[in-house]
């Protein structure tokens, strides 16, 4: 099964355009050490690493490269801190599309390598994702640029590419269903943002569930970022309606965007099911990749342990119970990030030893 099983709940496109390479479905795993170490009883993982190109943004591929094809378009542009890029890149070859990708300029080079595994056509912007200014005069080149014949803009935010975008709503689907499935009556999901697109596609999908009767309410869905990228979480907790633009300094890839993008729908979207913003700082969020491959065995790159550090801080802060049921999504796998795994193993001593040690280690 994939994500196409919930078609009915997120597009209308026809079966014979449909573009899978066996998204979706990924495992739900209960914490055994995190957990009861922190006092959360109930911490749950959603594993969007585990998708074919190792992030949940492949769920935004799927549909968005799918889109294309029943639109007769030929060729993707757009722009990437890196999954998004690898996600594209990977639909497109499937699709036979030609795809052009921007890059911000500090992508780790293990994602480049793999949109170029893909065929893709890259390039590195000085200053995008960034200067929030370069940011939003390289969004304008892309636009004018996917006004060409067969070209289509795909960029994964709602502000950009809705179609993209409502697949990553199957996530909630899942989640509920897996829930429930487990008796769990779901009560916070916390979700990494850089431009809020995953938080918003959440909260949307958990309220498609409860429009259509399905499902009783929507679980709060908390928005967490690194200090250095405060363009949602900050707003979010201090009240504010709207997100802000920011001078990105987090080393966290994947969640250096600047521009509001869809950060004030988010906001109000996080805030309508009960949900609140997390700050965390860098050396929290590398500090939580660590305990999640050395605690429970889940390798994953920085962005994809940010849900944690926040779930950790809003237990620290008293504002989640020790028997709540929680769900943290991790986004991506370890792969996508080398210098993160490089800074998690350069304290780590790898001897070499005559085969009679053996027994001495």
């Amino acid at each position: 099964m994939t994500l196409w099983r919930w078609a009915n709940k997120f597009c209308d496109i026809p079966t014979e355009y449909h573009i899978t390479a066996g998204e979706g479905e990924t495992p739900l795993v209960r914490s055994r050490q995190i957990g009861p170490s922190s006092g959360l009883d109930q911490l749950y993982f959603k594993l969007e690493s585990a998708n074919p190109t190792g992030s949940y943004k492949d769920r935004y591929a799927a549909s968005a490269i799918s889109h294309m094809l029943r639109g007769g378009k030929s060729r993707s542009i757009g722009t990437s801190s890196g999954n998004t890029g690898a996600a594209i890149a990977a639909y497109c070859a499937r699709a036979n599309l030609a795809c052009e990708i921007a890059i911000v300029e500090k992508a780790p080079m293990g994602k480049l390598k793999q949109m170029l595994a893909y065929g893709a056509h890259i390039y590195k912007v000085k200053g995008m994702g960034i200067d929030p200014a370069v940011s939003e005069f390289v969004m304008a080149q892309l636009q004018a640029k996917a006004e060409m014949p067969g070209a289509q803009l795909q960029i994964s935010a709602f502000h950009y590419s809705p179609d993209g975008m409502a697949g990553v709503k199957t996530i909630s689907y899942e989640l509920a269903e897996q829930a429930a499935a487990s008796g769990i009556a779901l009560e916070h999901v916390f979700v990494p943002a850089g431009g809020g697109g995953l938080n918003l596609a959440v909260v949307r999908g958990f309220l498609d569930l409860v429009n259509q009767g399905t499902l009783p309410a929507s679980p709060a869905v908390h928005c967490v970022q690194p200090e250095g990228n405060n363009t949602i979480a900050g707003p979010l907790r201090e009240g504010a309606q709207q997100a802000q633009a920011v001078t990105v300094t987090s080393q966290i890839s994947g969640l250096q965007v600047g521009n509001v993008i869809d950060g004030h729908e988010t906001v109000n979207a996080c805030r309508s099911v009960g949900g609140t913003g997390y700050l965390l700082s860098d050396e929290a969020i590398w500090h939580a990749q660590k305990r999640l491959a050395r605690e429970e065995g889940l390798f994953c790159e920085p962005a994809g342990a940010v849900a944690l550090a926040g779930a950790l801080d809003a237990r620290q802060r008293g504002e989640i119970g020790c028997d709540s049921p929680i769900v943290c999504l991790v986004t991506g796998i370890g792969f996508k990030d080398p210098p993160s795994v490089d800074r998690m193993a350069e304290a780590e001593d790898c001897p070499v030893i005559a085969p009679e040690e053996i027994m001495a280690q």
